[in-house]
């Protein structure tokens, strides 16, 4: 019974999350990235303070953290959602979502880098080496089609920021006497105001309101950023991070599906093998050790598994 609520917990992150690229880009024929996204952040901020509210969690209360905490709003939901949303504009709802899957592997490059951690075994390059070979072969740069445009580069940027504020998040976020439910939702608050600052250079423009774009920012907000990341911590609470980190696989396989069922976007041969070796080099850098606090998206502050808040 415990491993079918764990299963049936995970189908519905990968859900949630997977599909968080899908509610985007109908969200888009409505509102603008900078509109979405503030949203976005207020419903899954409402969502994750109200559950603190009757989980009688309190907010962190020492300045030091919220100032650790404003910087993992703005690089861990803030600007990456902007840019997912930009780049959805011009890039697939599955190629985003595949996109979001190479986290794991900026992740380990920032954790070299700033001397967080120091191995580099042979799996683990060879599992950089393919991921963004995968990268590469997904884009296609060499032919005149190719998908490369600045908003494939807007979503790479948004999973390099991802991979960046996990390490930071690890180092100063993942002990603070805070529960994580409350410490994601005071980061998403703040998230909301970063996002209400940025309303002048990109949310003040025409709203073009429609009922699918509005059940979409909705299920967006509620589901795939509120309920999700509450449920990711129920998850690694029960069954650790590395049965949440699963999660982080299915990610790209549901955005593709739902964008090639239901979008019609292109599911060609050459993406998929892409997808297939991004995912195959995220795996090999998990054999051996595992980075700080490496955690969506598609997931919030404190995290503890390989996926992305998406």
């Amino acid at each position: 019974m415990g491993e079918t609520k764990t299963l049936l917990r995970l189908a519905a992150l990968a859900l949630m999350w997977g599909s968080s690229f899908f509610w985007v880009k109908l969200g888009l024929t409505a509102f603008t990235p900078v509109q979405l996204v503030l949203i976005r952040v207020a419903l899954g901020a409402v969502v994750l303070l109200t559950l603190c509210l009757l989980q009688r969690n309190r907010l962190p209360a020492r300045p030091r953290v919220w100032l650790h905490l404003a910087v993992a709003a703005l690089l861990h939901n803030a600007l990456p959602f902007v840019l997912f949303a930009v780049g959805e504009k011009t890039v697939s709802s599955g190629i985003t979502g595949v996109i979001n899957s190479t986290t794991p592997l900026w992740t380990v490059l920032v954790a070299l880098a700033t001397g967080v951690d120091r191995t580099m075994s042979r799996p683990r390059l060879l599992g950089l080496a393919l991921g963004l070979t995968g990268v590469v072969l997904i884009f296609a740069p060499w032919q005149e089609s190719g998908l490369l445009s600045w908003g494939a580069l807007a979503c790479i940027a948004a999973a390099v920021s991802y991979g960046l504020v996990i390490v930071y998040e690890g180092r100063f976020l993942s002990d603070t006497g805070s529960s994580p439910l409350a410490l994601a939702g005071a980061q998403m608050t703040m998230a909301t105001g970063f996002v209400l600052l940025a309303m002048p250079a990109g949310g003040i423009a025409p709203v073009h309101p429609n009922p699918v774009a509005i059940v979409a920012v909705g299920v967006l907000g509620v589901f795939s950023t509120g309920i999700a990341f509450a449920l990711n911590y129920q998850v690694i609470a029960s069954e650790g991070a590395v049965a949440a980190s699963m999660v982080g696989y299915l990610i790209p396989v549901v955005s593709v599906l739902l964008g090639a069922a239901f979008l019609h976007e292109e599911l060609n041969p050459r993406v998929l093998a892409g997808m297939i070796v991004v995912l195959a080099g995220v795996a090999l850098t998990r054999l051996r050790g595992r980075v700080a606090a490496t955690p969506p998206e598609p997931v919030p502050v404190a995290v503890t598994s390989d996926e992305a808040t998406v």
